[in-house]
């Protein structure tokens, strides 16, 4: 994020033809840098960390873990057959889903508020470092959220982030006109204010998924038996996670073909993103007492 800033401003700066040529040369160079600097780091620990005793045990090393696969149909009947993993499948499809509807509808406003290219990289790179920032905080708070409220409650927190920051984002989408004069107080526009709004949903549900939606995903595996663990793993890797990041594309595909374009399917899709959330807690409320049960029957054995 810092490194795109840094890039748009001497963009700004530049006096040449074709400004934004030259930067990117600068973006992909930094891809590239980055990206070498991945396979250097990763060659040295295969090498010297991996093959090193004090850090890897050598029955560690030569154990190969066994890795259960599934079709599509055994994931299908899998899912069916265990309410606990279907469950965990909602939260993983619903969360897919959520966060594909809101963030297609921002970058459509953002592109709006931001024609320029240099104006909307900046953006997004002031927007990567604020993410980056509040998912550290995030990561530091989840562990007083898990140990104080338990499972259930951080399991509630993204699903409400985003329902109460998509529901003022298509709020300002939908009635941007009728809210002109409120907005206007407050020193800008309905368009500049969705975009806002759309950024810190996105930073929230962003940091919310790397601090408490996947460690409740995995803690929720630590009850089931062997078997079920490897199967209900299979089964939502094959399952839930391609839906949850597909589902929302058909979604907004089928609507913008039916009516036109994206900004006249706005309305059903703030209709179809308060549906997926309600699922999406009733999923995680009907999976917080199953999970409870579990944990004390183990606690008992």
């Amino acid at each position: 994020g810092l490194y795109v800033r840094f890039v748009s401003g001497l963009r700004r700066a530049s006096t040449a033809v074709d400004p934004w040529a030259g930067s990117l040369r600068l973006l992909m160079a930094g891809v590239s840098g980055a990206g070498a600097m991945v396979l250097l780091l990763y060659r040295y620990m295969q090498r010297h960390v991996m093959t090193d005793p004090e850090c890897v045990p050598p029955e560690a090393a030569k154990k190969s873990k066994a890795k259960t696969h599934l079709g599509l149909r055994e994931s299908a009947a899998y899912l069916a057959s265990s309410a606990y993993i279907r469950n965990l499948a909602l939260l993983v499809i619903c969360y897919g889903m959520s966060i594909n509807i809101v963030e297609v509808s921002w970058k459509a406003k953002l592109k709006q508020a931001f024609p320029n290219p240099n104006d909307y990289s900046e953006f997004m790179g002031a927007f990567s470092s604020t993410t980056g920032a509040v998912t550290l905080f995030m990561m530091l708070a989840s562990q007083r959220i898990f140990k104080v409220f338990g499972w259930g409650v951080a399991a509630l927190i993204p699903p409400t982030m985003l329902f109460l920051t998509g529901s003022v984002f298509f709020s300002l989408s939908l009635f941007g006109g009728a809210l002109s004069p409120l907005v206007a107080a407050l020193g800008t526009t309905p368009l500049m204010l969705a975009v806002v709004v759309g950024a810190a949903q996105n930073v929230l549900s962003k940091s919310a998924k790397y601090s408490l939606f996947d460690p409740c995903k995995e803690m929720a595996y630590i009850p089931l038996d062997a078997e079920a663990k490897t199967k209900g793993k299979a089964a939502v890797d094959v399952i839930g996670n391609p839906l949850g990041k597909s589902g929302g594309s058909l979604v907004q595909q089928a609507f913008i073909f039916t009516f036109g374009s994206l900004a006249a399917s706005t309305p059903y899709l703030a209709a179809t993103l308060t549906l997926v959330i309600l699922l999406w807690f009733k999923a995680a409320q009907s999976l917080n007492v199953q999970f409870t049960q579990a944990m004390a029957a183990e606690e008992q054995a």
